[in-house]
This record gives C-alpha cells, sequence and structure tokens, in this order.
C-alpha cells in the first residue's frame, strides 16, 4: 500500500479535518514530513487552500475542528491544534484550544510548523476573551485610580480601549475624562 492508499484507510475516504467526500488528496505535515502516513493527513481542496492561503481563511468553515481535534492520529491533532491557534481571535476556537490535550511529543511538533506569533501580545479579558484596540469594556471590580483621586466604580463601561503593546496585562481607556491603564483581568469584554 502507499501512503495515499493508506490515508484513504484510515480517514475511510474523508477530509480528516472537515469530514468532506470530495475533491482528496495527501497533505504532508511541515515542517519534516517524510511523506508516511504518519506524517501526513488526507484533506479536502477547501481545507488545503485555507491552510496554504490564510488570505482565504473561512472561520466558520473552521468550526468542524471540534470533532476531528478528538482524533486519535497525531497528524491530525496537530493540523486541527496549528489552525485553532491560527484561528484564536475566535472565541469558539479559544474554547477548544483550552480543552485541547496533546502530548508533549506531539505538542513539540505542533509548534515547530506553527507561524511564529511570538512576537505578538494578546490582550485578554478576565473570561479569555481576546481583546482589540477599539473595543468596549466594562470593569468587574471597582478601582482606586492612583493619582487622579477618584474611584472607577464596577460596571463603568471604557470605550475604544489601547491594549498596550508590550504588556499582555495592560490595556489604556478613558474613564471619567483621564486616561488610565487598566489590568485586563479587572475587565470583561462587551458584546
Amino acid at each position: 500500500m502507499n501512503t495515499e492508499q493508506d490515508l484513504q484507510a484510515r480517514s475511510e475516504s474523508k477530509c480528516e479535518l472537515c469530514g468532506a467526500t470530495e475533491t482528496l488528496s495527501v497533505y504532508e505535515i511541515p515542517p519534516n514530513s517524510d511523506g508516511s502516513a504518519d506524517q501526513c493527513i488526507l484533506i479536502c481542496s477547501n481545507c488545503k487552500q485555507q491552510i496554504e492561503n490564510q488570505d482565504n481563511l473561512n472561520p466558520d468553515h473552521w468550526r468542524c475542528l471540534n470533532d476531528s481535534m478528538w482524533s486519535q492520529t497525531p497528524a491530525v491533532q496537530v493540523m486541527a491544534w496549528r489552525m485553532l491557534t491560527r484561528l484564536s481571535a475566535e472565541s469558539w476556537s479559544q474554547g477548544l484550544l483550552d480543552m485541547l490535550y496533546l502530548e508533549d511529543d506531539v505538542l513539540n511538533w505542533a509548534n515547530a510548523g506553527a507561524e511564529n506569533h511570538d512576537d505578538k501580545v494578546i490582550h485578554k479579558d478576565s473570561n479569555g476573551a481576546v481583546l482589540e484596540a477599539g473595543d468596549t469594556v466594562s470593569l468587574i471590580k471597582d478601582l482606586h485610580v492612583k493619582g487622579a483621586n477618584f474611584t472607577a466604580k464596577r460596571g463603568t463601561a471604557v470605550r475604544n480601549i489601547s491594549p498596550v503593546a508590550d504588556n499582555a496585562e495592560h490595556i489604556e481607556g478613558r474613564v471619567e475624562g483621564q486616561r488610565i491603564v487598566i489590568l485586563t483581568r479587572f475587565v470583561k469584554k462587551s458584546s
């Protein structure tokens, strides 16, 4: 049997990520695939195009990872982790990533081929939702503002926040006309 036949048998002739049955092909998991079935997956053309071209990324398509991330096949787990990581700004994706457990060797493999996001600081609120510039948050507790002689009350909406570029725990926002720095653990993102 060749690699494609092994993958067809393993996947029951379905895309190992989304379950599609049309236009399937072998995809070697970068960066160091040897072409064996253990280091490849069988995927549809839709998944392949989105994996290889981030500009075509359709987050709703990848909700299928809710099922495929539980595969017992390490190569499928690696691609599920990489795609969930790429989509980590989506709240549903972050929730799945929080549930996903990978053995150390599989996690190392997943990290080896993932794009480098180390230079990007990700700001998250008290519930783990990703915060972006311009978002509105509300305070989850009363905060005494040093040097301004007032207390920002719990429930106060802070509009048009600015994440602090080099510190994931700090955002800036305007409260009672004052521009202040707020710890992300004391805010909740507003819908």
